[in-house]
């Protein structure tokens, strides 16, 4: 799923914003002002095209030394554009890349427009390498750039053999379509349409489309409605419910609909909400689960009687008479759309016969191997016609998957008894006419990676219909609907400065990918009446009872600023949470009860609310507020007064809190008397000092309030120790230890107090924390963890769970060790070791976590390279708590000094490749390499000499010298290869030429025919004045390749990709340059045939003549 948020603000210079994490969808606005601007700026639009093509060359790539980068501008639909790059990436190690509105800042109040818009880094070597993503996005004053944070990463871009910079250039390019805007934020979908949508959760706009139009076909509607549930039923734990509640808030709500709750029935976490699912999967399992729930009840067989159809397999022999059939059930049919003109060249290839005779003749039971006939009928088509079009499928050459963009056509009217029913079985039922209207268009944008989903819809057959993207619902006309989805290409003019000047043709990335029709024989039957009727009472009752809650909460929200919240906490609080929830400062104010009083109220009617709630009498309250202290702790400062307290509870609250945050903090106190009743409370005067006290046990490392006294500012805490034993629960004489929690951020500050000395000199005042402890004892021998509070408390702030993950396997937790955030390098791998039962902790290799991409980064941390555990686990500026390990054959360090390479080694006559490990100093050369790798493989024969070579996407691109430094190379992107140099090589005459031979397939793309390479490269010796049939005899004999499948290998020169056919009588050596240039891997003699070799992942075949070796690894 591709990324799609905004590039920052401009800020400070040594600021930069955390970019989003990686799998979240949701666009995020940029938070910009519009600025002032007068209504004669040029904004009108100028005659130039709506959809063009931008390239950006920018040289000295490497060198640029800023964090952002913006192209020229260039205009596309009478707009200004450019191209904001991020080289070094937006605090993201890939490079970032957006559009962006170039006179935003000088645009009036308001405006708005609307692209669709492709980005690139062109591929210089090897075009079809190129990196693309597209989307599309409504640029207004908030959102004036939009792109993607981590379009490729920064790795790749800046490995020079990777094709992306080439002589330090990089090429740039934008695809901008600029089409009309509705203005999103006025635009009132029920008022303009009579319809609502449904808010995108992150990524969930493929649903949004699938269930907009699953509600717009009311029988299915009226029978989700028709559901049994209960009241006691909770929508986020039933689908039925959860449909029931979703399809009435579409139905009657005035505004757009949430499906949190939807996704929580469907056992969905908040990240499921962020990944695009498949739309046909999810349609599928989401019927099934409602057919399932269905059984039993009064709509059991809905899912079936609307959608389901029935298709016959055949196989018929020719010469005997014998036929076997298999009837199946489908709810949705899959159409090809590659090859394919329309949905009925697709239904003629679903229904086409395969012959099966030759090889591949027909076992038939008693007649033997029979010539016959092989194919798919349909029996019957069901009401409700559901038409996946395969616009996604997998590139078996290119091992991925890709999007069929392919012009393909769809009609409004279908007539599936077409040609003399030739879809249909004899035995179908001819009383039923198969003849369908268009219901629904639902449309993907993007490529394969991401993009954008919604549906065209007419809810009744009109000609009016809708388009339902998200919350938006507007309307459309049918070409939108038809035309504009059957996808291809369109060819554009060219004609501003910094575009190509030669037309092109521009790929329509928006196309249908799921077609709804509905028989027009059942079509009163489908699109029925559903009313309140038809909905539950409870039902109706629980969403009426949600919507009054919400229109409380929104009159809530409308009159907070009439309303005081007032957080009350009390001694029962800090009880509660101290040593559990909180350890340091006194309490949580967000669990403690709070009030809402309207302003105008006195104070007295709050405290009178806080006799009925805690049973105080008004007159044994008193109330303190709190104070935010410079050092960033929080404490009760001092009591209300009277005059204070006669004020109205708005007032109070202008008084202690500057911030304006309609939120009052208190603290009660209330003082209990030898029965534990409340008792008026002391007078306090200037000398009367309230404090708090903690009690630490060291042998439970438990922390607990105990509670708090008034001390005389004069007096010494020797005068209250007995008083503190006895709150401790220890006899009188008991000797403690005093200590004051002073604060914890960023680091604790915890210090001794002098029990002779007197609380104002040890500067003590309202509010502050007393910790105290028994005193060791000198002749205890019991050692304990945390022997005293600061160092307990140290501990608190700095313990960190962390979970360990083998590197292997990267998404599983391991083990959990707590360990402190100061232990340096040595400690944690000590305790990782010591988990591990590994006497050696250097051996242990350890990498930190991605935040963004949620896997390991790509360098391991080296030995003793971080300070403490906290500097692992950060990762701009965000905090993890995941570490990867690794246990190595040799220490770290001992690894660090040394380069490792992998090798493969391709055996002279065996049909093999074993991958080798070479390790060897950083100053090694590669002959070093060759000496390693000989004593580790078995040569042809003794005396004989290995080369190694640079081999990338199947070309030799380098041959490495003997006395070549090894640190530099890199064997991340590309495979070293090793080899035996053939003896025909090592004799070369003057006139002769060693040339470089690729195999290589013809792959035809949208725009031009791409060629691709495959298979092992190699070198060939020609002789001066050598045909084209010499040579093929030579490469034949050293491939072993069959006769029959040799004579069909065509043969050509390729330079630069262009190929040149070649004939027998070619003289070979004439047309490769006598000099060796720079890319001489782009100069070869191309063999082109298929690439029938399986992928690794696929069982190898023995037999095969692929010109791939088998792979073993050796370590």
């Amino acid at each position: 799923m591709t990324i799609m948020t905004p590039a920052p603000v401009d800020q400070e210079d040594d600021e930069m914003l955390v970019p989003h994490s990686e799998f979240a969808e949701v666009p995020q606005p940029m938070e910009v002002a519009p600025a002032e601007a007068a209504p004669t700026v040029e904004n009108q639009p100028v005659e130039d095209p709506s959809t063009s093509r931008f390239t950006w060359t920018i040289e000295n790539f490497s060198r640029l030394n800023v964090k952002k980068h913006y192209s020229d501008i260039f205009l596309v639909g009478g707009f200004k554009w450019r191209v904001l790059i991020f080289p070094k990436g937006n605090n993201v190690d890939h490079l970032s890349m957006y559009l962006d509105v170039a006179d935003s800042s000088s645009l009036p109040y308001g405006w708005s427009r609307y692209a669709q818009f492709s980005l690139a880094v062109i591929n210089q070597v090897h075009h079809k390498f190129s990196i693309r993503k597209e989307t599309q996005h409504q640029f207004n004053a908030r959102e004036s750039d939009w792109g993607f944070t981590s379009f490729m990463p920064l790795s790749e871009l800046y490995d020079p053999t990777r094709g992306y910079l080439v002589n330090d250039t990089c090429v740039v390019e934008a695809e901008v379509a600029v089409r009309r805007v509705v203005d999103y934020w006025s635009y009132d979908s029920k008022k303009e349409t009579g319809y609502v949508g449904l808010k995108n959760q992150g990524a969930t706009c493929y649903m949004n489309s699938l269930l907009q139009t699953l509600y717009h076909i009311p029988y299915f509607r009226k029978a989700v409605y028709h559901m049994p549930t209960t009241e006691n039923d909770m929508p986020s734990g039933s689908i039925p419910l959860a449909l029931q509640s979703l399809f009435y808030k579409l139905q009657y709500s005035e505004t757009s609909v949430a499906t949190k709750e939807l996704t929580k029935s469907f056992g969905w976490d908040t990240y499921d909400s962020f990944m695009q699912h498949d739309v046909q999967e999810l349609n599928r399992v989401l019927c099934e689960k409602l057919e399932d729930k269905m059984k039993g009840t009064v709509v059991e067989g809905t899912i079936q009687q609307l959608f389901e159809g029935h298709h016959m397999n055949y196989i018929e022999c020719i010469n005997v008479d014998y036929k076997s059939s298999r009837k199946e059930s489908f709810y949705d049919l899959q159409l090809d759309v590659k090859g394919c003109r329309d949905v009925y060249a697709s239904f003629d290839k679903y229904v086409e016969v395969e012959r099966l005779e030759g090889d591949n003749k027909y076992q038939a039971e008693q007649y033997g191997l029979q010539d016959a006939k092989k194919g798919v009928l349909f029996i019957d088509f069901p009401p409700v016609l559901q038409l996946q079009l395969k616009r996604f499928e997998y590139d078996f050459l290119r091992d991925t998957m890709v999007k069929i963009n392919d012009h393909y056509e769809f009609p409004l009217e279908l007539d599936l008894d077409r040609e003399n029913r030739k879809y249909l079985s004899p035995d179908a039922d001819k009383s039923v006419r198969n003849f369908y209207t268009l219901h629904s268009v639902l449309v993907h944008s993007g490529g394969v990676h991401g993009g954008h989903y919604y549906a065209f819809i007419r809810p009744t057959l009109s000609d009016q219909w809708y388009k339902f993207d998200d919350e938006r619902v507007t309307k459309e006309d049918l070409k939108k609907a038809l035309e504009e989805q059957y996808g291809g290409e369109e060819e554009l003019p060219q004609t501003n400065p910094g575009f190509n000047n030669t037309p092109f043709k521009f790929t329509k990335y928006s196309n249908a990918y799921m077609l709804v029709y509905i028989r027009e024989s059942d079509k009163e039957k489908v699109i029925c009446n559903v009313d309140e009727k038809d909905i539950a009472e409870h039902l109706r009752v629980r969403l009426k009872r949600e919507q009054e809650e919400k229109e409380h909460k929104k009159k809530e929200k409308a009159e907070a600023h009439l309303y005081t919240i007032i957080k009350v906490a009390r001694n029962e609080d800090l009880t509660q949470q101290i040593g559990k929830d909180i350890y340091f400062d006194l309490v949580d104010h967000d669990k403690v009860r709070s009030f809402r009083i309207q302003k105008q109220l006195p104070f007295s009617v709050f405290k009178e609310e806080v006799s009925k709630e805690f049973g105080i009498p008004v007159q044994l309250q008193r109330f303190w507020l709190w104070a935010k202290r410079q050092n960033h702790t929080y404490r009760p400062n001092r009591p209300l007064s009277p005059q204070e307290e006669s004020q109205s509870v708005g007032q109070l609250r202008e008084v202690s809190n500057k911030a304006h945050n309609a939120e009052l903090k208190l603290f009660l106190e209330v003082e209990l008397g030898p029965n534990l009743l409340p008792v008026p409370p002391p007078d306090k005067t200037k000398e009367d000092i309230l404090i708090f006290f903690k009690f630490y046990d060291p042998e439970k490392e438990e922390l607990r309030f105990v509670g708090r006294l008034f001390v005389k500012a004069l007096g010494k805490p020797v005068e209250i120790l007995t008083k503190l034993n006895e709150m401790a629960g220890f006899p009188a004489n008991e000797e403690i230890e005093l200590y004051e929690e002073i604060k914890f951020e960023p680091t604790v500050m915890c210090e001794h107090i002098d029990k002779r000395v007197t609380f104002r000199s040890s500067q003590l005042e309202d509010g502050d924390i007393i910790c105290y402890q028994k005193s060791p004892s000198l002749e205890n021998d019991v050692q304990h963890r945390y022997p005293d509070v600061p160092s307990f408390l140290e501990y608190v702030h700095n313990r960190q769970v962390v979970h360990f993950r083998l590197l292997d396997k990267p998404k599983e937790d391991d083990f959990c060790l707590e360990l402190s955030k100061l232990y340096t390098y040595d400690d944690v791998v000590e305790r990782v070791a010591h988990r591990l039962g590994l006497d050696d902790p250097t051996k242990i290799r350890l990498t930190s976590h991605n935040c963004y991409s949620q896997q390991p980064k790509p360098q391991p941390i080296k030995y003793r390279g971080v300070e403490h555990l906290s500097d692992m686990l950060v990762h701009y500026n965000q905090a993890s708590d995941i570490l990867y390990y690794e246990t190595l054959d040799i220490p770290l360090p001992e690894l660090q000094r040394l380069k490792t390479l992998k090798v493969a080694f391709h055996h002279a006559t065996k049909d093999e490749v074993v991958i080798h490990t070479i390790r060897l100093p950083k100053n090694s050369t590669v002959g070093d390499v060759i000496n390693d790798l000989k004593t580790k493989v078995e040569l042809s024969r003794p005396d004989a000499e290995i080369r190694l070579l640079e081999v990338f996407y199947h070309k030799i691109y380098k041959i490495f010298v003997p006395s070549e430094k090894i640190e530099n190379i890199n064997d991340q992107y590309w495979t070293l290869r090793a080899e035996e140099i053939p003896e025909e090589e090592k004799n070369l005459g003057p006139q002769d030429r060693l040339i470089h031979v690729y195999h290589f397939t013809k792959d035809a793309g949208p725009n031009q025919t791409q060629i691709q390479n495959f298979g092992e490269p190699f070198f060939l010796p020609i002789r001066e004045g050598e045909t084209l049939a010499e040579v093929k005899v030579r490469i034949q004999k050293k491939l072993q390749v069959p006769d029959e499948e040799f004579s069909k290998w065509k043969f050509a020169f390729l330079s630069l990709g262009r190929p040149e056919y070649l004939q027998d009588s070619d003289i070979i050596s004439g047309r490769f340059q006598r000099r060796d240039v720079y890319g001489a891997w782009e100069q070869y003699l191309g063999l082109e045939h298929s690439d029938t070799a399986p992928k690794r992942s696929y069982t190898v075949n023995q037999n095969r003549h692929t010109f791939e070796k088998p792979v073993r690894i050796y370590n």
